[in-house]
């Protein structure tokens, strides 16, 4: 079927291809074009459901109102939770994104990437992987302005909107001390990752200030279900076995809990376990989950609104923002004192 064009509808109609192009961009009333030709245009532009253009749209105007989105994981629950905000809050100022997944590869991304520059989006936002941000800066130092979210790079002037995952990673850590713990053990996820980094650091250094240096125990390779299972199964059949489990990811989570079972050990009676991210269905696990939630509403929806400021003319992208993470008690922590 061959698609419909301003050419076809000024054929059927009568009226030219400029007078159409404003009737349907919505400029009937500055050109004055007639109540009638209005009705006549729009009645048949609906009839053969007509659709514009975006790029030759955007060729025009230098604007398609798209905005790519960039993640590491689809499959991860927290990485669909802020592309859903974003998405929504993106479709609220009239902007349709393309979602794209890097799987946390660096060529993956940067494939990614130029993809998307192809399609002439507006802007990028992105879950960055890898370490040089080189790539990035140069497109948004040329192209089109990029805002990160939840990864970032600590020395860059990329703009970003994550967790102080720092914090975060204390938090958790007070916590199972205040409930008697010391042999506290930590699965990280990514370790090269700045929220992998700053969790870390942040229990290292509780660990440190409590006398405990000699208890600190780091392991972990990935945000994976199963890099959580292996690095359970190790410290379970560890002779220093510890009484409290800090992973630093609902996905890590997972499989530290289905190696926990396999062992025979129940959660919060034989060992004690955090985890961070939040989601509904940690309430409905035995026992329902103590964790470090991320403000995930407020990071997809800060960096929206990055992204307009700097569309709008406002190229001021040197925002740096870490939100405030949240403990949220439930019942997977005992106390041994």
């Amino acid at each position: 079927m061959k698609k419909e064009s301003l050419v076809s509808i000024s054929k059927r109609t009568g009226y030219s291809i400029s007078t159409i192009s404003r009737v349907l961009n919505g400029q009937a009333e500055k050109y004055r074009i007639s109540k009638k030709a209005v009705e006549l245009i729009s009645a048949e532009a609906k009839r053969c459901n007509y659709t514009p253009s975006l790029l030759a749209k955007g060729l025009r105007t230098r604007k398609t109102n798209t905005l790519g989105l960039i993640i590491l994981n689809i499959d991860n629950p927290y990485f669909s939770n802020i592309s859903n905000i974003v998405i929504h809050q993106a479709k609220e100022h009239g902007y349709t994104v393309i979602l794209a997944d890097s799987l946390e590869n660096e060529h993956d991304e940067r494939d990614v990437v130029r993809s998307l520059l192809s399609r002439q989006v507006d802007g990028i936002i992105a879950v960055p992987c890898g370490q040089d941000p080189s790539f990035l800066e140069e497109i948004n130092k040329n192209s089109i302005p990029i805002v990160l979210i939840d990864r970032y790079y600590q020395n860059s002037g990329l703009p970003f909107v994550s967790t102080n995952n720092y914090q975060g990673g204390r938090m958790a850590t007070e916590y199972f001390l205040a409930r008697g713990h010391y042999k506290i053990a930590c699965i990280c996820g990514t370790p090269y990752s700045m929220p992998s980094k700053e969790r870390v650091r942040g229990y290292s250094d509780v660990m440190k200030e409590a006398g405990l240096e000699s208890e600190i125990f780091i392991s972990g390779e990935d945000f994976s279900i199963m890099n959580g299972y292996l690095e359970t199964k190790l410290l379970l059949n560890s002779k220093k076995k510890p009484t409290a489990i800090f992973t630093l990811s609902n996905t890590i989570l997972l499989g530290a809990m289905k190696a926990i079972n396999e062992s025979g050990l129940k959660i919060k009676d034989d060992i004690s376990v955090i985890s961070f991210d939040n989601n509904t269905y940690l309430d409905y696990l035995n026992p329902p989950i103590t964790r470090i939630s991320q403000p995930t509403d407020e990071i997809g929806t800060l960096a929206v609104k990055i992204m307009l400021q700097s569309l709008e003319g406002n190229r001021d992208m040197g925002t740096r923002i870490l939100l405030p993470p949240e403990l949220i008690e439930r019942d997977s922590v005992s106390r041994i004192f």
